[in-house]
């Protein structure tokens, strides 16, 4: 019988695992099944040049999952009982081009991968959910996208938040429309989590642009026409972007799997749920240590090795050899300044900024070559892989029962 394994959500860390997964192990040993909403791998680091007009290449995941073995099944997860190991799904309406009605099922598990990651978290601030824009999908992406465009010259538009996403969102929207009133409303300092280099840096590009910055400025309710800050200072806007912080898919709340701070699932150094062993989370949904028993911060750059951690235990211990371990840790921050300029921040293994920092034009070349690397990496998921599959053992447990792949 086949080891069955589930993998929930198809983002750079879904995908990555389900892929690495096919190319660990022998097809005839496992049924591998990819559940996602969408029938293309979005690139949500890119989600910011969405927004101002630019088109993404399509990367449909019938031609990335194609002879793999990968079986991909377009749904949206509704719930997971890990006591049962049994994953409910609802079609997507249309998806098997029968008559569009969308259709509940429930997948079994020997083996979870949970990769259902992150979206935006409005913080609980009034007024947020109603008025302001998001980036952390694709449809915010697009519903941003038509109100940017349908925006007259000289219009006010502010950004809330000044971490990565806030500030690649400003800069690329200063950018693709010089004609619009840009501002950027963040918590503390402009910049205060880069160096001397890259803060100095940052301010030139976005004094450069024409972009206001408003700081110390916590936005404690956001309106139709504006937001206002903790100070009482009020930004108009015809348009508010909400970049402040992401909050991972409610799924996992309702489980039995022990859960950290924000939700996220408690995983070991393999990327194992510490209290379900047959469950694996990886990216935004898990709650890892890192260097200086730091969590791992939401990210593409801890989540790909998450990925890659967690396909390569689960092949190991299927496979009854000794499961691989390799320190996640980082080496810099990414940061796109619209399409002209970039900055690459240089950290230490647990992500603190160094002196060291790479600006300007070469930045925004070393970053388009990270972000392409990323989706190459997801568009070819059993490249530069060694060839050889290890096939799945079987283990007699104690009371005669057969058991494929037993966790080492």
């Amino acid at each position: 019988m086949q080891h069955r394994i589930v993998v929930l959500g198809a983002g750079y860390t879904g995908a990555v695992a389900a892929g690495r997964l096919a190319k660990r192990l022998h097809r005839e040993d496992v049924a591998i099944t990819l559940v996602n909403p969408e029938p293309d791998f979005v690139e949500r680091v890119r989600l910011h040049q969405l927004a101002t007009g630019q088109d993404l290449r399509p990367r449909p995941f019938d031609e990335i999952f194609a002879g793999t073995g990968v079986e991909l099944k377009l749904a949206k997860v509704t719930a997971v009982d890990v006591d049962r190991k049994a994953v409910t799904v609802t079609g997507v309406a249309g998806a098997d081009g029968a008559d569009g009605a969308a259709r509940t099922e429930e997948l079994a598990y020997d083996t979870l991968v949970y990769a259902l990651g992150s979206g935006w978290h409005d913080g609980g601030v009034p007024g947020a959910a109603d008025h302001a824009h998001e980036l952390a999908s694709r449809p915010g992406a697009l519903r941003l996208r038509d109100r940017l465009a349908a925006l007259d010259a000289g219009r006010p538009v502010v950004v809330v938040g000044g971490g990565l996403t806030g500030v690649e969102a400003a800069t690329e929207i200063a950018e693709a429309r010089p004609d619009l009133d840009v501002a950027l409303a963040v918590h503390g300092a402009l910049g205060d989590w880069l160096s001397e280099k890259g803060r100095a840096h940052l301010r030139k590009v976005v004094d450069g642009l024409g972009i206001t910055v408003h700081e110390h400025a916590a936005v404690d309710a956001v309106a139709a026409d504006g937001v206002t800050t903790a100070d009482g200072r009020t930004v108009p806007a015809e348009i508010t972007v909400w970049t402040t912080g992401f909050a991972v898919h409610p799924i996992a709340q309702a489980t039995a799997l022990e859960l950290g701070a924000g939700g996220r699932i408690v995983v070991d150094a393999t990327m194992r749920s510490v209290s379900h062993p047959d469950v694996y989370a990886v990216g935004d949904a898990a709650l890892a240590v890192g260097p200086e028993d730091k969590p791992l911060r939401m990210s593409c750059a801890s989540g790909v090795p998450m990925a890659w951690q967690a396909a390569d235990a689960i092949a190991a211990r299927l496979a009854g050899v000794k499961v691989p371990h390799v320190s996640i840790r980082y080496f810099q921050q990414c940061v796109s300044l619209g399409r002209k300029q970039g900055l690459i921040q240089f950290v230490t293994a647990d992500d603190r900024a160094v002196d060291r920092a790479l600006t300007g034009r070469t930045a925004a070349l070393y970053k388009e070559l990270i972000c392409k690397g990323a989706a190459w990496g997801v568009a070819n998921p059993t490249a530069g892989m060694p060839s050889r599959r290890r096939r799945v053992v079987t283990r007699q447990e104690p009371q005669g029962r057969t058991r494929t792949g037993a966790v080492a």
